[in-house]
């Protein structure tokens, strides 16, 4: 099974043990006690896999625009070089149509291990990619974002397992879309056109044009830009 590409961390491995029987507890009877939220059991999955916060919203609440992708496409440096971003990935008008589909979204935040100073955090890129930056700032942006990325393989795990825990009570057609793009390789196969890990990779939200400032922000889950301290990514989990 493709699970087994990626190693998990130990703790993790020891997390997913401990939640077996909750899960399987939660899948057979869902609603226990007849909370009028029946994805209660989806909140409670991710918070003890580690969540900050979790929460299901009507998916008419995700906010989404045009403008979005255009980030992707003038700031990013993985643009056009992993099959899970543009333009490789459903368009913002073809994601609105899917969206439309779905009744709820599952928001997930998490909290990064990642870390630089305020002045660093802002200008984040320049240290990480320009040779001339100073030794100083540019080893913190490598650790900021080797961290960050590390993390980033971590929260895929989760929302996996929390799209997994959702399909085996019945919503089948709950897909995650992830906080960042894919690292499950060091290298995409772009030129193939063929992922070597379709069932573990995810689209990252922006990419199909989820504002998910605004969105938190409505959902009452604030993000917080520029980051002060740890960020705290969010993923989300459609759910039908």
């Amino acid at each position: 099974m493709d699970f087994l590409v990626l190693s998990r961390p130990e703790a993790a491995i020891i997390k997913t043990i401990r939640l077996d029987s909750f899960l399987i507890n939660m899948i057979n009877d869902p609603n226990p006690k007849g909370d009028p939220n029946p994805f209660a059991f989806l909140e409670m999955a991710a918070l003890e896999f580690g969540a900050l916060d979790a929460k299901v919203i009507p998916a008419s609440q995700v906010i989404v625009e045009n403008r979005v992708p255009l980030k992707c496409r003038t700031g990013c440096v993985g643009y056009g070089k992993k099959l899970t971003c543009p333009p490789y990935v459903p368009t913002v008008d073809e994601f609105r149509k899917i969206l439309s589909e779905y009744n709820y979204v599952l928001l997930v935040k998490f909290k990064s291990p990642a870390k630089a100073d305020p002045d660093v955090i802002c200008s984040i890129y320049k240290y990480w990619l320009d040779p001339d930056s100073p030794a100083e700032k540019k080893e913190q942006a490598d650790r900021f974002w080797k961290d960050y990325f590390g993390e980033s393989k971590n929260i895929l795990l989760t929302m996996l397992e929390l799209e997994k825990t959702a399909f085996n009570a019945g919503y089948t057609l709950a897909l995650a879309l992830v906080n960042g793009s894919c690292r499950l390789c060091e290298t995409c196969n772009v030129k193939s056109g063929i992922c070597a890990h379709p069932s573990m990779a995810r689209i990252p939200e922006h990419a199909v044009g989820v504002n998910m400032k605004k969105t938190a922000d409505l959902a009452g889950m604030a993000i917080q830009f520029p980051v002060s301290g740890n960020p705290t990514p969010m993923a989300m989990l459609l759910i039908d």
